[in-house]
């Protein structure tokens, strides 16, 4: 079986090998004879910041994944789009900002969503990304003093001390949206 992912980032491309030997059988694969293909694909969307953008940015990749590798005259079985970002809703007469990660995957013919958890979002990450338009991975770096932690435990390992981390929220989306293909009896 061949998984082709649209992205080289270290959580998003072990999610798919956490994920995928998991449910390998129900897709009537050996999870020893799985080839992943990771290519850095651009959703189009720098920081998703409401549920339409992560959704867009996820099939997004997906679908400029399926025409590079269409060029290329590749067959593959499984394409996958990931996205991570925030999302906003009134409810209570309050703003609530949530982060959220979402899987779009794809046989070529068939494509379906999946997503995590929510994880709560502070005011004042929030207020930087949402209100003044600041890039969640800098405000991240500038809020733990560290760099690049998106490649590492992401804001979902910042935020949940490590019990959540990116890589988990991705598997989690991943298997969501892996479901109808290895489910088929239920999605019928």
């Amino acid at each position: 079986m061949i998984i082709a992912i649209a992205s080289k980032r270290g959580p998003k491309v072990e999610a798919v090998q956490q994920v995928l030997p998991r449910i390998s059988y129900h897709l009537s694969a050996d999870p020893a004879s799985i080839d992943y293909l990771t290519y850095e694909i651009d959703g189009g969307i720098s920081m998703p910041r409401s549920l339409s953008e992560l959704l867009t940015g996820a099939e997004e990749r997906v679908k400029l994944l399926q025409k590079l590798l269409q060029q290329e005259n590749r067959h593959v079985d499984f394409y996958i789009g990931m996205e991570g970002g925030f999302h906003r809703f009134a409810h209570g007469g309050k703003d609530l900002v949530f982060l959220q990660s979402w899987a779009y995957v794809s046989n070529g013919k068939t494509a379906y969503y999946g997503s995590s958890g929510n994880v709560s979002v502070p005011d004042h990450i929030a207020l930087e990304v949402m209100e003044k338009n600041r890039d969640l991975s800098i405000v991240i770096d500038e809020v733990t003093l560290t760099f690049d932690v998106r490649s590492k435990q992401g804001t979902w390992g910042v935020l949940t001390k490590d019990f959540l981390t990116r890589q988990q929220s991705f598997e989690i989306a991943l298997t969501a949206a892996f479901a109808p293909f290895y489910n088929k009896e239920m999605y019928r």
